[in-house]
């Protein structure tokens, strides 16, 4: 029965804490126990091994759910960690930066291939990267299951995102929602912002996102200083407002260098609003779209500024472009799966993993 399942998530973060990781978690978290499931979400940032086995003795979860590899898989193989969970099946989902990032550092791959190896069933939420996981574990093909991602907002509440950024009727603001470290780009997104500024100077930026690399967010919170006067930093928008928060603003930015499939891209179509983004592999497909779909906003090449500059000043200047891609937003989040099939759809993953023979 669906109803007796016990599923332990593990997070890199959680909420309080406002990250992608943390609100990708609180869906899954909220859509399971709608569907009668029991679940307990851990962090694992910090990698506290005590306070995981603890959770798995008094819990005794039928599966445990992995999200991230390496900054929460790798910790399945930590030898405190290893008889306790024996016996216990495991489902994982890749993160962007575990298929990217990540791997460029030396053992990296060799890493990633013995948490593949433990895992029962690998879950991908972006479709090209159901590709990408089998060119580079071939041996796991057979294991990879497509869940399509979904959305659903955590609130109503209202976010005054304008009046934050100062902003008059007629500014444009650019909104990063992103927790501050390199990955995410925040500080060359905010210093490229300075050069459109300079050429446009209506345009307002607001950041929002905890401090999650110390010295990363050390040089980013000088120049939000610094530049003050057309852009802040809302270290806390809480969820509750996240929607009212996109509604206040004129085109959504994703300067990532490394993504899966980011939540922020998802939301801002949700709320039709334009994108600008890094053209990375994670970022190609919600923005450009497939099969027919049109674009929902423009892609830049994250290591040329001047192609930021133009596109978020082509952005800014042609209102019959922003009127477009809004609408292409408007259809595809019509189309966009419902949190029930994503639900379904991990269930049917853990059902997988605790009866390898259960057909997906």
């Amino acid at each position: 029965m669906i109803s007796q399942l016990r599923i332990l998530i593990l997070t890199p973060t959680a909420l309080p804490t406002v990250t992608g990781n943390a609100i990708t978690a609180e869906r899954w978290r909220q859509g399971l126990i709608r569907e009668g499931c029991q679940v307990e979400v851990l962090t694992t940032r910090n990698g506290e091994l005590p306070k995981i086995g603890q959770a798995v003795a008094r819990f005794r979860p039928d599966v445990i759910h992995v999200h991230h590899l390496f900054q929460s898989g790798e910790l399945l193989m930590a030898p405190p960690l290893t008889k306790q969970l024996q016996g216990i099946p495991v489902a994982a989902t890749p993160a962007g930066t575990d298929l990217n990032q990540d791997l460029r550092g030396e053992g990296k791959i060799e890493t990633l291939q013995a948490i593949c190896a433990r895992v029962a069933v690998i879950v991908v939420q972006n479709q090209p990267f159901v590709r990408l996981m089998e060119d580079l574990f071939p041996a796991c093909g057979h294991r990879i299951v497509y869940v399509p991602k979904s959305f659903f907002w955590l609130g109503y509440e209202p976010c005054a995102l304008r009046k934050e950024a100062q902003a008059g009727p007629h500014d444009s603001i650019f909104f990063l929602p992103a927790g501050i470290r390199p990955v995410k780009g925040n500080l060359e997104g905010l210093l490229a912002l300075e050069k459109v500024h300079q050429r446009r100077p209506q345009i307002r930026a607001v950041f929002a996102g905890p401090a999650l690399d110390q010295d990363y967010s050390a040089r980013f919170r000088e120049e939000i200083r610094r530049l003050h006067s057309f852009a802040c930093w809302l270290p806390a928008i809480s969820p509750q407002t996240m929607r009212s928060a996109y509604q206040g603003a004129d085109i959504v930015l994703n300067t990532s260098f490394s993504e899966g499939l980011s939540n922020v891209l998802i939301e801002a179509i949700a709320s039709e609003k334009p994108l600008l983004a890094t053209n990375i592999e994670g970022n190609r497909w919600p923005v450009q779209g497939s099969g027919g779909d049109g674009p929902c906003g423009l892609l830049y090449n994250p290591q040329n500024i001047d192609d930021f500059i133009e596109k978020a000043i082509r952005l800014i200047d042609d209102g019959a472009l922003r009127s477009s891609l809004a609408q292409t937003c408007r259809e595809r989040a019509a189309a966009w799966p419902p949190l029930e099939m994503e639900i379904k759809g991990l269930i049917a993953v853990y059902q997988q993993a605790i009866n390898p023979g259960t057909p997906y």
